[in-house]
C-alpha cells in the first residue's frame, strides 16, 4: 500500500524520524478489537498487537491506538503480522466524554480531515443534536460538514435547509438521498485521494447506507428504522478505516445514542457565534443574560432575532461544559496527589535501606 493515499504526510514524517531511526515500520489503524487491531501497511493489511510497555505507561483510554491513528511498529513472523510500539501525534480526534460516570475521554476517530455529521430528515430529525455535534466537531480539529440525509421522505427540505444554515453559520451544509443515490456528487471534494472522512451520526441516519453507496457495494448491513419514532437501530457494531474508489479514506462509525461532550469552551463559542457576539454587546462582562438592564442577549429574543430554543440549548451546553471542566480539574488533581504520595512513598523507603 501506498502510505500518501493513507493519509501521510510530512508532518507524520517528521514525528516518524525517531522511531525510523531505530528500525521501526509505520501503519494506520484501520480496524480495532478489544485487545488486537488491522493495520494498513506497505506490507498489505496486518493483524497487531501492543506491546506491554504500551499496555503498562497508558493511564487511559486516549493512550491505546483508535482508528485512523498511525503507529510506530515492528513486524513479526515474515512481515505477516505487527506489534504496535507507539502513537504518533493526532493531527486531530474526534473525542467524546466516556457514557456514564466516568471523566474520561473515547477517541471515536483519529487523523481526520472532514467530519460529515450526518442526519436523517425523517421523524428523527433534532437541530438541538445537530448543535451538540457541531460543538465536538469544532473541538476534534477537523472541519465539519452537514450531511442532511432522507431527503427523499422530507415535505419541507429547503426549510429545514435554512434553519440548520441558521445554527451552522460558515459549515456547508449538504441535503441528498443515499438511497436514491441523489445529491451525492456534492461530497465529491471532501472525498480526495489521502484524505480521510468520519461519518458520524445517530443510529438510523442513513450512515451504512451512505458508506455502501460511496464504496460502490455492500460493505455494512443496512436495517429499517423503527416504526413511530424513526428511532434507528445500531447495524454498525464498530469503527473501521475504509478505502474509497475515489482514493478517499472514510471512517464509519456506530450511531451514538449518547453523545456527551468533551470540549473546550472555544469550541463551544465556535457553534454558537451569533450569541457570543450578541453577549459581548451587553452592559456588563458578567452578565447572566436573565434580568440584568440593557442585556443584548434578552433584546435579541424579545425581538425575535434570537430563537429561545437555540439560546436554551446554548445554555444547557454550557452548563454541561463547566461541570465537565470541574470534574476534569478534580481529577487532575486526585491523580497529581496519588502521584505525589507514590514519590514520597519511595523515597521513604529508599531512606530507609541506607
Amino acid at each position: 500500500m501506498n502510505l500518501k493515499q493513507l493519509g501521510w504526510s510530512c508532518e507524520f514524517s517528521r514525528s516518524f524520524e525517531p522511531f525510523a531511526a531505530e528500525g521501526y515500520s509505520v501503519g494506520r489503524v484501520a480496524l480495532e478489537h478489544r485487545n488486537t487491531y488491522v493495520l494498513y501497511t506497505k506490507q498489505g493489511e496486518l493483524p497487531a498487537e501492543i506491546t506491554g510497555k504500551l499496555r503498562y505507561q497508558a493511564t487511559n483510554i486516549q493512550d491505546f491506538p483508535a482508528v485512523g491513528d498511525w503507529v510506530a511498529i515492528s513486524l513479526q513472523d515474515q512481515a505477516t503480522r505487527a506489534t504496535i510500539h507507539a502513537i504518533l501525534p493526532r493531527r486531530s480526534q474526534f473525542s467524546r466524554k466516556l457514557p456514564g460516570a466516568q471523566t474520561e475521554a473515547q477517541i471515536i476517530a483519529a487523523n481526520i480531515d472532514t467530519v460529515f455529521l450526518v442526519t436523517g430528515l425523517d421523524g428523527d430529525f433534532n437541530l438541538r443534536r445537530i448543535e451538540r455535534y457541531l460543538v465536538l466537531a469544532w473541538e476534534s480539529g477537523a472541519n465539519p460538514v452537514v450531511v442532511l440525509n432522507k431527503v427523499d421522505v422530507c415535505d419541507r427540505p429547503e426549510q429545514i435547509l435554512l434553519e440548520v444554515e441558521a445554527i451552522a453559520p460558515g459549515v456547508p451544509v449538504i441535503p441528498l438521498s443515499a438511497l436514491k443515490q441523489d445529491g451525492l456528487e456534492a461530497l465529491a471534494p471532501f472525498l480526495q485521494p489521502g484524505k480521510t472522512v468520519a461519518l458520524l451520526g445517530s443510529s438510523g441516519v442513513g450512515k451504512s447506507t451512505l458508506t455502501n453507496q460511496l464504496m460502490g457495494e455492500t460493505v455494512q448491513a443496512v436495517r429499517a428504522v423503527r416504526q413511530g419514532d424513526d428511532r434507528g437501530r445500531h447495524t454498525t457494531t464498530h469503527r473501521e478505516l475504509l478505502r474509497l474508489p475515489s482514493g478517499g479514506l472514510l471512517i464509519d462509525t456506530p450511531g451514538m445514542r449518547e453523545l456527551q461532550l468533551w470540549t473546550s469552551e472555544e469550541s463551544l463559542q465556535e457553534t454558537f457565534s451569533d450569541i457570543e457576539t450578541l453577549a459581548n454587546q451587553c452592559r456588563f462582562r458578567d452578565c447572566q443574560h436573565r434580568h440584568e438592564p440593557d442585556c443584548a442577549v434578552q433584546a435579541a429574543l424579545s425581538a425575535g432575532i434570537l430563537d429561545g430554543q437555540r439560546f436554551r440549548s446554548y445554555q444547557k451546553l454550557q452548563r454541561e461544559q463547566q461541570y465537565l471542566s470541574q470534574k476534569q480539574n478534580q481529577r487532575e488533581y486526585l491523580n497529581t496527589k496519588a502521584r505525589w504520595k507514590q514519590i514520597s512513598k519511595a523515597i521513604r523507603n529508599h531512606s530507609k535501606r541506607l
